[in-house]
């Protein structure tokens, strides 16, 4: 299970403030790191979004050192991380608060297997949301034997 995940933006007060309305949660900030903020559930799984400064990049410790943070003054807007987040909240309010904050959003589906809503936050960087009209397609098509069943349908390269 995925109980956090860490991203970038411009303004990371207001994208907290805004993922935690999606999440039916709060914001606060995010003491390690300064001018960082997390949005939390507060659900029984401790789901959080950590919110950095847009360019800050975690670099590996050295020896017993932990994880530390650097600025890329260069960083890229785009990339290919995201994630898939089950809300609470209708599909109409995610719409709401795209609409909002001049974010686009769009319902999708993925090849005829599940739905998703896309958010891109700041336009910049893309989450799928699952709100509960749809989160059931997603949890339906993740299941053990529905994988293994597309797995099996599906030629590795060697």
């Amino acid at each position: 299970m995925i109980h956090h995940i860490s991203i970038s933006a411009s303004n990371p007060l207001h994208v907290a403030e805004v993922l935690a309305e999606l999440l039916d949660g709060c914001a606060a900030p995010f003491p390690p790191h300064p001018g960082s903020y997390m949005a939390l559930a507060l659900d029984e799984h401790g789901t959080l979004i950590e919110v950095y400064p847009a360019g800050t990049e975690l670099l590996p410790g050295t020896d017993s050192e932990q994880a530390t943070f650097s600025t890329n003054a260069f960083a890229y807007s785009f990339g290919a991380v995201h994630a898939a987040i089950s809300v609470p909240v209708s599909q109409e309010k995610i719409q709401e608060v795209a609409q909002r904050e001049g974010w686009r959003s769009l319902h999708c589906s993925r090849d005829g297997l599940f739905e998703v809503i896309e958010l891109w936050i700041e336009n910049t960087m893309m989450i799928e949301l699952l709100p509960p009209s749809i989160a059931c397609q997603y949890l339906e098509f993740v299941q053990p034997e529905n994988l293994k069943q597309m797995l099996s349908a599906v030629a590795v390269p060697a």
